[in-house]
């Protein structure tokens, strides 16, 4: 019985490390196939999504379609809470549909903005020279 304990007392640190580290590397795993996919948005548009993180409806927006320095209102009935700037241009966002600075409003860089939850509901935008 003495030589048993003596056995279990001398395998017990290495029992401990491997299953440490068992768990270390399935946590890994499982948190490397959990991560959300990049949002789909094209080098030269701002997007707008409906809901936080990406979800919901999307509306893109690109110099083909939108004149800079021009308040751009969402569509009527369409919020957005999350967005994208991959312009090469600096773009604002605006709480209010006119481009009113008595809301709240904030100019984001362009070439890779990412903003998964805005801080606040967007309305309009304005693309800037």
């Amino acid at each position: 019985m003495q030589r048993r304990l003596t056995n279990l007392r001398a395998r017990l640190p290495q029992a401990l490390l491997l299953a440490m580290l068992g768990l270390l590397t399935s946590t890994g795993i499982a948190s490397a196939t959990t991560a959300p996919p990049a949002p789909d948005c094209q080098k030269g548009e701002f997007c707008v999504w409906g809901e936080e993180s990406y979800g919901g409806a999307v509306r893109k927006f690109d110099l083909r379609t939108s004149n800079p320095e021009e308040c751009i209102p969402l569509p009527e009935g369409f919020n957005g809470h999350s967005f994208v700037n991959r312009l090469s241009r600096d773009v604002t966002i605006y709480q209010s549909e006119e481009c009113t600075t008595e809301g709240d409003f904030i100019t984001y860089p362009g070439g890779g903005t990412y903003v998964p939850q805005g801080p606040f509901v967007i309305r309009a935008l304005k693309i800037w020279d």
